[in-house]
C-alpha cells in the first residue's frame, strides 16, 4: 500500500511546483514503465522526443529457490519517485501532462484489501515457479482445454495459479475474496488504484489475456477457468481496449487530477512503440526476460511449436491478435554476471569483454535458472555452462552469455517461422541490452536478417505514449506518428552460413544437456 507520507510528499512537491513555473498547454505524456526489476518515468513531448527520463530500480525477494516476489510497497514508492523526478526534470508541471500511459510487468500477481489498499501477501512475479508442479498436472489433464480458450500453455508464468496460490495458503484469503473483500490485479490495476484512491479497477486486454483466465475469442473472463481454478468473479477488475480513457488519478495525488489514458503490458506496448500495427510486423525486447511478438491481425494463429497466442494493444474494442514466445532469462543473464559473478562492474563492461576474445572458446551457457520458456517449456531445467577448459576467461564467459541471449531468441524466431509460415527479414528490438553493440551483431549473424534498434530505445514507455496521446488527440492517428519515427541502427548480417550452422549445433547440444525432458 502507498504510504500516506509518500502521497503527501508527492502532493506538496507537485503543488510547489505548480507556484514556480508558468502552465502551458497540455502538450505532453507522462509514461509510467513499471518493470520487472525497476520503474521508470518518461516524459515525451508532441513530437514523441523523450524530454526526461528517471529511473529507480527496487529489492528483489527470494524466499525460497525458484520463489521471486515483490514489496507492492516498493513497486509504488519507485513509481511516484520516478514521476517526480521525472518532472522535475523536464522542468514541467502535473499540468502540463496531457495523459499518463502505463505499461507494466505482466503475469506478476496481487492481491489486496478492497478498502485499505493493502495487499495481503507481496507480489508473486511473473518469474516465480512456486505452481510449476501443479501447472504440470494442469497441462496434463486442462492443456487443451486452456489454450484453446486463453491461447497459453498451462504454466507457473501466467497468473491464475500465482493468485489460486494466495487463495489457497494466505490465512483467511479465499474466505475474504468469497466475500468480496479481496481485489486481483496486475501491477497496471494496482497502480491504477492507487492513483485513483480506488476511484478505477480495471486492466486492458493485453494484461487481462495473461492470466490465463480471459477467453482471448470472446473477450470476456471466462467462468469455466475460474471454476477450475477456484477464484470468485467478484475478484477481477473491468477490462477495456489499451488506449482508452480509465479515469483521473484522484488530486490528492499530484495535487490536480491528470487523465489516464492507456494501460497496456510492456510486451505489447513495445509491439506498438515499433508502429508493428500491420500483419506479420515482428519485435524482440531484451529486458529481464526476452518477448518475441509478432502481429498475426484479427486471425489467432494456432502454434504447434510451443508458442503462445494473445491480445495486442489497440484503441478498439477489438485488439490483434498477436503470437509470442518468451525466454525467462535475457537480460538477468548480465546481472547475473555483475550481481552474482562479479566479473562485470556494470552491464556496459559486457560488450567490452566479449569483444576482448576473438570467439566463445566453445563456451556455451544457458542460462535457464528458473527453468525454459518458450518453445521448450521445461520447468524443472536448471542452467549449465558446457565447454569450460584451462584456457578458458571471463571474456569467454561473458561472450558466452550475451551469445545465450540470441541463440534462445533464434529458437524463438525459429519456431513462429514454421507456425506463421512466413520468412523473417526484419527484426525490431529495444530494452536495456538492445544497447549491446556486440548482442545486436551476434543476433543479425545468427538470425541471418537484419536487427534494427530505433533511435529512441525507451520504446515501451513510447508505446505507452502513442496510445496514449491518441486516446488524448495529442495526435490524430497513427499516420501522423509514423511521420515523427526517425530510423536508428541497422545491424546487417555478416557471418558465413557454415559457421552460423557450427555455432547453432553447439548451442542445440548444450540445450540437450540442460532439458530435463
Amino acid at each position: 500500500m502507498l504510504r500516506a507520507a509518500e502521497i503527501s510528499s508527492a502532493r506538496l512537491f507537485f503543488e510547489k511546483r505548480y507556484d514556480i513555473i508558468n502552465s502551458v498547454m497540455k502538450n505532453y505524456i507522462l509514461s509510467i514503465d513499471q518493470g520487472t526489476t525497476s520503474s521508470r518515468a518518461v516524459i515525451f513531448d508532441k513530437d514523441a522526443h523523450v524530454r526526461a527520463i528517471a529511473q529507480q530500480e527496487f529489492k528483489q525477494i527470494y524466499p525460497k529457490a525458484g520463489w521471486v516476489e515483490h514489496s507492492a510497497q516498493d513497486i509504488m514508492g519507485s513509481v511516484m519517485a520516478v514521476v517526480a523526478e521525472a518532472v522535475v526534470r523536464a522542468d514541467i508541471t502535473a499540468e502540463d501532462i496531457a495523459a499518463i500511459g502505463i505499461t507494466n510487468q505482466r503475469e506478476t500477481t496481487l492481491v489486496w484489501d478492497k478498502k485499505t489498499g493493502k495487499p495481503v501477501c507481496n507480489a508473486i512475479v511473473w518469474q516465480c515457479r512456486r505452481t510449476a508442479k501443479y501447472c504440470e498436472k494442469l497441462k496434463a489433464v486442462h492443456g487443451e482445454f486452456i489454450y484453446a480458450k486463453t491461447g497459453l500453455i498451462p504454466d507457473a508464468y501466467f497468473s491464475a495459479t500465482k493468485l489460486k496460490w494466495i487463495l489457497d495458503n494466505i490465512d483467511g484469503a479465499r474466505a475474504r475474496a468469497e466475500k468480496g473483500e479481496l481485489l486481483f490485479g496486475t501491477v497496471d490495476t494496482f497502480i491504477m488504484w492507487h492513483l485513483t484512491k480506488g476511484a478505477v479497477f480495471a486492466t486492458d486486454y493485453t494484461n487481462a489475456a495473461r492470466t490465463m483466465l480471459f477467453n482471448i475469442h470472446n473477450l470476456k473472463w471466462d467462468e469455466e477457468l475460474l471454476n477450475l481454478f477456484k477464484i470468485p468473479a467478484r475478484m477481477l477488475p473491468k477490462v477495456q481496449a489499451s488506449g482508452s480513457e480509465f479515469g483521473f488519478t484522484d488530486k490528492s495525488v499530484f495535487g490536480s487530477p491528470v487523465k489516464i489514458c492507456s494501460a497496456v503490458g510492456d510486451q505489447q506496448a513495445a509491439l506498438f512503440g515499433h508502429l508493428c500495427t500491420n500483419e506479420g510486423d515482428l519485435k524482440n525486447t531484451y529486458g529481464t526476460g526476452c518477448f518475441l511478438l509478432m502481429n498475426t491481425g484479427d486471425k489467432p494463429v494456432k502454434s504447434e511449436n510451443g508458442l503462445v497466442t494473445t491480445l495486442g494493444a489497440s484503441l478498439s474494442d477489438r485488439p490483434p491478435y498477436v503470437l509470442e514466445g518468451s525466454v525467462f532469462v535475457g537480460g538477468a543473464v548480465v546481472q547475473w554476471l555483475r550481481d552474482g559473478l562479479k566479473i562485470i562492474e556494470n552491464a556496459d563492461d559486457s560488450e567490452t569483454l566479449a569483444e576482448s576474445v576473438d570467439d566463445n572458446g566453445g563456451i556455451y551457457i544457458v542460462p535457464a535458472f528458473t527453468g525454459l520458456g518458450a518453445p521448450f517449456w521445461d520447468g524443472e531445467a536448471r542452467g549449465t555452462i558446457t565447454g569450460i577448459t584451462r584456457g578458458t576467461t571471463k571474456g569467454h564467459i561473458v561472450r558466452a552469455a550475451l551469445e545465450s541471449i540470441a541463440y534462445q531468441v533464434s529458437d524463438l524466431a525459429e519456431a513462429m517461422k514454421r507456425d506463421a509460415g512466413i520468412e523473417i527479414n526484419r527484426l525490431a528490438v529495444d530494452g536495456g541490452a538492445s544497447k549491446n553493440n556486440f548482442l545486436l551483431q551476434f543476433q543479425a549473424d545468427i538470425l541471418n536478417c537484419q536487427t534494427v534498434r530505433p533511435q529512441t530505445v525507451e520504446t515501451t514507455a513510447l508505446g505507452a505514449a502513442f496510445l496514449a496521446g491518441l486516446t488524448a488527440g495529442i495526435w490524430k492517428d497513427l499516420g501522423e506518428i509514423r511521420a515523427t519515427v526517425r530510423t536508428g541502427k541497422i545491424f546487417t548480417p555478416d557471418m558465413s552460413e557454415e559457421r552460423r550452422r557450427t555455432l547453432l549445433q553447439g548451442w542445440a547440444k548444450s540445450l540437450r544437456q540442460t532439458q530435463t525432458r
